[in-house]
């Protein structure tokens, strides 16, 4: 352990303390403080705060996330910044509500109970709660999961509610040569133990707001918002909702019967599929009452032409947000109603 400093943000009034050994951001995290945050790895710019006085040495992060003039002029990433000092640091992003209403960082146990394939290279990954018996979160949010004999981790989204959080769903795509989802090929096992650290992220429900939401997703993006249908089912939410999944064939679309089966319950829900890869699906032979043919930011533009006053939820492939994201800015959507969490395969630095 290195030296205690106290850290206080601005212009929320709050303050943490933070050991030299850890990061400003997970400081926070582990005291239950929500900052505003993305990939934790350097790579996003969520996390970009200005540093109004103290001592900061950052780990490497991305210029793509920091430029070098940025940091010249002070700002830093909370993600890869430590403190020597007792610091004052203004927020540049922040949720007021969520800051002091987070989720403190819990240390979890499990066990695998099911390992089912739902598409070539998507699988299901449930586990279930050895130590502790639950798993406070809120829907929408992460967990790294440590890959076994290291402590390395992936970041993967639960795709169930707090209401069973002694068994978590995991929807992850399968890479070749992954470090962990490469071991969802045949070396992971039901009956084995794995490690959880959680929660993290801000994509959760606004409670206070009665706004339209729309979801935007692709792949294995579909975990979150698959948590968050079924928190407004639980909840008996009126709020319109509106899915867009992007997938390459109708090959790589599943839980058709789930979503449809969700969407019964709730008040006004739409889902429309959308394949970039194939133009020839029969969307009745699929049970599927609205799909759509092109790159699923393009349906979206096509089919949303006002979405300012919209709640928008994002989680797919970087590409896909990054897309999304150039798509809503050119709809003059807010930024603050745009939640995401962006997760990378490599961790390119520089």
């Amino acid at each position: 352990m290195g030296d205690t400093h106290r850290i206080r943000f601005e212009p929320v009034e709050l303050e943490i303390e933070v050991d030299e050994n850890e990061t400003i951001l997970d400081a926070a995290f582990r005291q239950g403080v929500s900052l505003m945050h993305g990939c934790r790895e350097g790579q996003c710019s969520a996390c970009k705060s200005f540093l109004l006085d103290g001592d900061i040495q950052m780990d490497r992060y991305s210029t793509f996330a920091l430029a070098d003039y940025e940091s010249e002029e002070g700002y830093v990433l909370l993600c890869k910044s430590h403190a020597y000092s007792d610091c004052e640091i203004e927020l540049i992003n922040f949720d007021e509500d969520e800051l002091r209403n987070a989720v403190p960082l819990q240390q979890l146990r499990t066990r695998i109970v099911a390992l089912t394939d739902l598409t070539h290279d998507i699988v299901s990954l449930e586990v279930e709660l050895i130590e502790p018996a639950a798993y406070t979160f809120k829907p929408g949010q992460y967990s790294d999961v440590m890959i076994p004999g290291t402590e390395e981790h992936r970041s993967f989204s639960m795709a169930t509610t707090p209401t069973d959080s002694g068994r978590l769903q995991f929807i992850i795509k399968r890479y070749p040569g992954g470090r962990f989802s490469g071991l969802l090929a045949g070396e992971l096992a039901v009956g084995d133990e794995l490690r959880l650290r959680g929660p993290y992220g801000s994509f959760t429900v606004k409670k206070d707001s009665e706004r339209d939401i729309v979801c935007i997703g692709g792949g294995a993006g579909m975990a979150p918002i698959l948590s968050l249908l079924r928190h407004l089912v639980e909840i008996g939410s009126a709020r319109p909702v509106h899915y867009y999944y992007g997938a390459r064939t109708a090959a790589d679309l599943f839980y058709l019967p789930e979503l449809a089966r969700l969407g019964d319950q709730l008040t006004d829900f739409t889902f429309v599929p959308a394949l970039s890869e194939d133009t020839t699906a029969d969307w009745a032979e699929m049970g599927v009452a609205d799909g759509d043919f092109g790159f699923v930011t393009d349906v979206v533009d096509r089919r949303e032409p006002d979405l300012t006053e919209s709640e928008i939820y994002l989680c797919g492939p970087p590409p896909m947000v990054d897309a999304a994201m150039r798509m809503l800015d050119g709809k003059g959507v807010a930024r603050e109603r745009i939640h995401f969490d962006k997760f990378t395969t490599t961790i390119p630095q520089t």
